[in-house]
């Protein structure tokens, strides 16, 4: 794990973008306190199809009833 500053990122930021590339984790800080990371994206494995759960979820009709009023006063309805 590589830390810098932010002062540093912003001198540095090619390189540390490559160095997320390449797996490594960094962590930018704001003196001495952790505010953000750069890790590497991962693939996203196999292809997307639309409707590989159809028939397999059911939404009963209950869900589209309205919540019970104390419920709904507690999300400030």
């Amino acid at each position: 794990m590589i830390t810098v500053t932010i002062r540093e990122a912003e001198a540095d930021l090619s390189r540390l973008i490559r160095k997320a590339g390449e797996g490594e984790e960094v962590v930018i800080l704001r003196g001495s306190k952790p505010v953000a990371r750069l890790i590497p994206v991962s693939e996203v494995k196999g292809r997307r199809r639309p409707g590989f759960l159809k028939g397999k979820l059911h939404v009963g009709p209950e869900f589209f009833e309205p919540l019970p009023e104390d419920e709904q006063s507690r999300w400030g309805n």
